[in-house]
Formats: structure tokens, sequence, C-alpha cells
């Protein structure tokens, strides 16, 4: 062959994978095990150049691995239950299941013509009853053991998705997705209680061979274990505060308590203070990820309120 003709030889490379089934894998194989696992697609439209770059990065991982004399299983599906696919079935008009089964369809088309390695009998949609029932019976499990909690918490919240967005999802005040000014508001919402397992998980990072310390240091900063006390400060005209301090020797050098825009407290006092008010509506437009916390001007106001030390 004088010029390389992707349609005639890729078409015919896969006609023959699909015939000889070589990517299906048989969990019973004595070879070394090796799980090759992207994060799947949300099937909200069409592929685009960033998925394809995307999974031809575990492509070429899974395919390397396969070389090596491994059982590669290197699966595929879609993250097909949620507000993406939502969203793009509003916008055009047509109902949800009925636009993401057709865009399931035309997108393992596209995956299979771009010829990557997957086993498709595994393939599955996360919005297929079969698939999302033991997502339901776990959370059933753990919410009778105690271990699933709702409380208020603060969250980025996009007024046009009606959403609450991850910070990553927050770029320069606006969501990701809408381009919407993004506030920050309080809602009830439902926690997995995994501080029960702060200090398991801490304990078990001495126990992680191969894991670089680098890697071990940001997963201690992350579960974030601090010793100190927890010291209530009467407030008159509002009540108690609670506060923790890794320094209780140097409580009475204590000058002022800062309370979050979000604060019960911040919005009492706001209620009879406009300008208090205003100051708390600017702050639930501020951006809270952690690179923009860490260059972001320390502001705050006072509240006229006075602490009595504990």
């Amino acid at each position: 062959m004088k010029q390389y003709n992707p349609q005639d030889v890729e078409q015919h490379a896969q006609n023959l994978w699909q015939e000889k089934q070589t990517f299906v894998v048989n969990q019973d194989s004595d070879k070394e095990k090796y799980y090759c696992l992207s994060m799947f697609p949300y099937p909200s439209g069409k592929l685009h150049m960033g998925h394809v770059r995307n999974y031809t990065l575990s492509e070429v991982i899974a395919r390397f691995q396969k070389m090596q004399g491994k059982n590669v299983l290197h699966p595929i599906g879609f993250d097909a239950f949620g507000l993406p696919a939502e969203n793009a079935a509003i916008q055009n008009k047509t109902a949800p299941a009925k636009w993401t089964y057709a865009n399931m369809e035309e997108m393992t088309a596209q995956l299979k013509r771009l010829g990557f390695a997957y086993d498709w009998t595994r393939q599955l949609a996360t919005c297929d009853p079969d698939y999302y029932r033991w997502e339901q019976w776990m959370f059933v499990r753990l919410f009778k053991e105690g271990l699933v909690y709702r409380k208020d918490a603060t969250v980025n919240w996009d007024p046009v998705d009606q959403t609450v967005l991850a910070n990553e999802q927050v770029i320069d005040g606006r969501g990701w997705r809408s381009g919407a000014e993004v506030i920050r508001k309080t809602i009830p919402q439902w926690f997995l209680k995994i501080t029960d397992y702060a200090e398991e998980l801490l304990h078990s990072l001495d126990y992680m061979p191969g894991w670089p310390d680098s890697v071990k240091t940001m997963q201690k900063n992350w579960i974030g274990k601090s010793k100190g006390l927890e010291i209530d400060f009467e407030v008159p005209g509002f009540g108690s505060i609670s506060i923790f301090t890794t320094r209780p020797d140097t409580l009475f050098g204590v000058s002022y308590m800062a309370v979050a825009p979000e604060h019960p407290l911040a919005r009492q006092v706001a209620a009879q203070d406009s300008k208090l008010a205003e100051f708390l509506s600017q702050c639930s437009k501020e951006q809270s990820n952690e690179a923009a916390m860490a260059t972001m001007e320390k502001k705050g106001m006072a509240t006229g309120l006075t602490a009595v030390h504990p």
C-alpha cells in the first residue's frame, strides 16, 4: 500500500476485532489483571475533541498493558443520570430519556469508529434502573446505619441551571456551563458521615506501600486532623458561639472573632443594618475555590456586637 487509507484499513481491523471478540474479558483468566477505567462521558451531545483526547489517553494505557501480557479490563459507559442530560434535553425541547438514549447510541458509534479497545459487553448507563437501583440500595443501607444525615450547608448556586456547583465549576464567579453569576446559598443537603472513619484513614496511610510521601501528606492534609479545644463565647443579644482553637493558651489575647457571611449572627445583624446586608450580598458572589481564596484580599465588616470571654 503506497498510501494509507484509514477508511479501509481501520474498518477492516475493527471488523476483525469484533469477529474475534478481541477485547472481551474473561474474568477467570490466569493472567495478571489490570483495570483501566476512564471517567464516563455525559451523553448530552456528540463526541468532541476533548473526548477524543481523554479516551485516547486511557486507550494507550490499556493497549500497553495488554501488550505486557496482562488481562486488561477497559470498560466504557455513560454518566447519564443527572443535570447535563436534562439541561440538554430542555434546550433541544425533547424528553430527557429519548434525547439521552439517542445520544448514547450516536456516541457509541463514534467510539467504535475510533477503534478503542473497550469490552462492549460490559457497557452500562447510569440512567438504567438495573444500575441505579444499587446506588439506592447502598444509600438506604448507609442511612439505616446512621452514616447518612441531612443538614443545611452553604453551596455555590447556579440560578440558571438551578443546581449546586463544585468550586472547580465556578470560573471567574460564573457557572462553567451556563455562564450565570453564581451566588452562595444555604440549602438542605445530604452528607455521608465519613468523619467517623477519619482516624482509620489516617492510620491506614502508614500501610500503603508504593504511595509517594507527597501523596500521603496531601491525604493527611485533606483529612485535616487538628488537636485543640472547643470553647463557647457568649454574645449578648445572640447567644453562644462555639469556636475551635489549637492554641487555647493565647485565648486572653483575642481581639475579635470572625464569622462567615452566611453565619446566623451575621444574618441577624444584617436584618437591621443595610450596609452589612449589602456587604453580605457581595460576599455571596465571591469565588470560594482554594486558588481564589489564596490570593483574595481579606475583607470584613464589624457587626457591632461584643463577645463575653468564656
